[in-house]
């Protein structure tokens, strides 16, 4: 029986990897190298879609810094280190994620600046984010 791999990755990575084993333990060497293909790829786009996750709302609370001063708070600088942290975390364990970075910070600009907004309930003023102001600037009240 053929194993639609990309179903089995997208619905679970553990089953996948299962699977491969299995399929190498029956020597079925094509089939098992299908699935590890389709492994590397679902466990890719995780690490992508936990990047972005991050960068969103370190962005999101960065311009929420800038446009109410007067509204900062230590949960606000908690959770820009957090993400930071996070952030770091990842870039450490998949490197191949740090040349993506520089590059999400543009794309996901819009959307940050829409969830902050939102959470702000008015507009802001930002109008892009440094690389500098994003994973160097110090947020300490």
């Amino acid at each position: 029986m053929a194993t639609n791999w990309q179903e089995l990755a997208n619905k679970s990575q553990y089953q996948t990897a299962v699977a491969v084993r299995d399929k190498l333990a029956h020597e079925e060497i094509e089939d098992a190298a299908t699935g590890l293909e389709e492994l590397i790829e679902s466990l890719s786009r995780s690490d992508q879609r936990a990047l972005r996750s991050q960068l969103l709302r370190l962005m999101a609370h960065i311009i929420k810094w800038k446009t109410q001063p007067e509204r900062r708070s230590r949960g606000w600088a908690v959770s820009i280190e957090s993400a930071r942290i996070e952030i770091e975390d990842l870039l450490d364990l998949e490197p191949s994620l740090k040349p993506k970075a520089p590059s999400l910070l543009t794309e996901l600009f819009d959307k940050a600046k829409r969830l902050a907004e939102k959470e702000m309930g008015q507009k802001a003023e930002v109008t892009e984010l440094t690389e500098a102001e994003v994973f160097e600037d110090e947020y300490d009240i």
